[in-house]
């Protein structure tokens, strides 16, 4: 009996919870109908509100922090170039979009703030009104950012502002405009650097862009991840900021003062300007005519008018600006004409071709070979010392020397000054010039004999510049630089550029005869011009004719260097094609020579003559009769 009751309660109890968990399965489903029924309600009426939020954190939290590209300075520390931060009106189209509240205050204060078009704002965001990332205007300044900043934290006035945000960035700007605009270059596309400094040392001046992240956490909670960017490094350069501005003011008025008002013809062609540290290869100066403003380096107006400039083609135009942004004292080439007759009895001197006890007499001409090739002085300079024939830059004599020298060894001592070879300055723009020097096999006597005095191959201003500190020195070829040391954002040196030695060229006892005869030009040749009160300056003076001969164009220059004992300063001029009925006057030159290194040599320092202070006179009529074919 017992055991029956056992199993009918036993029956009874497992039918009852059978039917419980029946019915709780069934609530189970139905809580999960409705909640699926609930998600697809919510996703199908509100889920693009949710995933905007979503995509907005994106947006304004997961961004690029750009670097800061570094500075440019001059030797002394002065900025010559550097970035300033700017921000770029940024707005989000879609969330504009979402709600008509936010369209007509938001596009109200980024007229106001910015100074934009209403209509050209509304255009923009209903013409792509799906999007996240709409630059409306870029480099907006640090003051315009903070009063827009300040609009939009008032959400009690101003919230429907919806949908911007300013992106931080940076603009390059070069305070001096055009100075050393050869040397420094200017930025393309944000930080590409293109020409001078700017594109030889892009890689050391840009730096890394940083990050910031924005993501949910387990808890949901919003957290925020920052990598903070590399800046670019500083770069030194050898530049002084107060001779670069001497160099360039006399350049610019000498341009001025030749300038033809009738047919709007420039002072010249070309004017560029050296001044080097024979010491060590420094390059203190260096600039040329016409140059351009480094924060628009496109803007023409300068030099032609809105006419001229309209009747242009877009080619015409950027071969325009490529002359323009070209170095010209490292890029062009020219015949030296007579300063590169030191080089020449250098040579003879070191071979032992020379003595320095040499006597010549010059008749005004030489028959070379096949040809009559004429003195600077048609008449003849006479009976004349070996000194006297650099003083009186006379072709004669200079040819007598390269015969006696001989196509051998010309050749070989033109390429040991470096002519023909690159000099390795950290500037861009130095062609290959190798070709443009004779070979023994090419150099017939009346090659060798124009060689002699500078005609018939080609040389740049650096190449010159480099070898002739060499004569100066006591024989040592520096690597001429640009850049003497680079920092990091902290100012703290993290590589010096030490002076290259690259090579011996003279000896010191033929540097010293060579300046002794240079000395000579200044105070009783052709460089008298040259001459600068109290200082004890050396050079030679230059004027070469241009191809095709006999066309009336010439190249007129001066190289000179202050004191005699150990130069400290080496300046080298050079006028292509001076605006002039004559232009084979390298008085010119050495005018224009004298005006720098007397404003420069107190400013440097420059060591005076011993007791010298008597005032050094030129008549004009002597200065205007340096003539021709030195």
């Amino acid at each position: 009996m017992a055991r029956k009751k056992k199993n009918f309660f036993k029956k009874k109890i497992s039918g009852l919870m059978q039917r419980k968990l029946v019915m709780l399965f069934g609530v189970i489903i139905l809580a999960f109908v409705f909640l699926i029924g609930w998600i697809t309600y919510i996703n199908a009426s509100k889920g693009e509100k949710y995933t905007k939020v979503v995509l907005d954190q994106q947006q304004y939290n997961n961004r690029t922090i750009p670097f800061k590209r570094g500075d440019i300075v001059d030797r002394n520390g002065t900025k010559l170039a550097t970035s300033e931060r700017v921000y770029n009106v940024v707005v989000d189209a879609k969330v504009i979009t979402s709600n008509k509240k936010y369209m007509n205050p938001t596009v109200k204060v980024l007229a106001e703030c910015f100074s934009l078009k209403k209509k050209a704002i509304r255009t923009q965001v209903k013409k792509n009104p799906n999007s996240r990332y709409i630059v409306l205007k870029k480099g907006v300044s640090y003051a315009k950012a903070q009063e827009f900043e300040k609009i939009t934290a008032d959400t009690k006035h101003n919230p429907n502002v919806q949908g911007v945000w300013l992106e931080e960035d940076y603009t390059r700007q070069y305070p001096y405009k055009t100075l050393a605009s050869d040397v420094i270059g200017f930025t393309t596309n944000g930080n590409v650097g293109s020409n001078g400094i700017e594109a030889s040392y892009n890689s050391i001046l840009n730096g890394t862009d940083g990050r910031e992240y924005g993501y949910l956490d387990e808890s949901s909670g919003f957290e925020r991840t920052v990598k903070e960017p590399d800046n670019g490094s500083t770069v030194v350069s050898t530049i002084d900021l107060q001779v670069q501005s001497i160099v360039e003011q006399h350049i610019l008025a000498f341009n001025e003062e030749h300038k033809d008002e009738e047919t709007e013809g420039e002072g010249s062609k070309n004017t560029g300007v050296i001044v080097m540290n024979p010491q060590n290869g420094e390059i203190l100066a260096e600039a040329s005519y016409p140059n351009y403003d480094l924060n628009h380096p496109r803007d023409l107006t300068k030099y032609y008018t809105k006419a001229q400039l309209k009747k242009m083609t877009d080619k015409e135009k950027l071969n325009i600006l490529n002359d323009l942004w070209n170095n010209y004292c490292v890029s062009n080439t020219y015949e030296p004409g007579s300063t590169f007759k030191p080089f020449t009895i250098s040579a003879g001197l070191e071979l032992g071709d020379l003595t320095g006890n040499e006597n010549y007499v010059c008749g005004g001409v030489l028959h070379v070979g096949d040809h009559d090739i004429h003195c600077s002085n048609r008449s003849g300079h006479g009976p004349e010392t070996l000194k006297q024939a650099l003083e009186n830059s006379c072709n004669v004599a200079l040819m007598q020397i390269g015969a006696s020298i001989g196509t051998e060894e010309f050749c070989r001592y033109q390429r040991l000054f470096g002519f023909g070879e690159y000099t390795g300055i950290d500037l861009p723009g130095e062609g290959e010039t190798s070709g443009l020097l004779y070979t023994p096999a090419t150099m017939d006597p009346a090659s060798l004999a124009t060689n002699a005095f500078g005609q018939n191959f080609n040389v740049t201003m650096t190449q010159m510049a480099a070898s002739f500190c060499s004569l100066l020195n006591g024989g040592n070829y520096y690597e001429p630089h640009v850049v003497k040391q680079i920092q990091d954002e902290n100012g703290n040196v993290t590589e010096n550029k030490d002076p290259v030695l690259v090579k011996k060229t003279i000896s010191k006892e033929t540097s010293d005869i060579i300046k002794d005869y240079m000395q000579g030009v200044v105070e009783e040749g052709t460089g008298a011009s040259a001459a600068v009160e109290g200082y004890a300056v050396g050079g030679k003076t230059g004027t070469a004719e241009k191809l095709p001969r006999g066309n009336g164009k010439y190249l007129v220059s001066f190289i000179g260097y202050a004191p005699q004992e150990n130069p400290q300063v080496m300046v080298y001029v050079v006028i292509d094609e001076p605006n002039s009925a004559v232009q084979a006057n390298s008085g010119y030159a050495t005018q224009l020579a004298s005006q720098i290194m007397t404003d420069i040599f107190p400013y440097l320092g420059v060591e005076k003559k011993d007791g010298a202070s008597d005032t050094i006179e030129t008549s004009a009529e002597e200065t205007t009769t340096q003539t021709a074919q030195e």
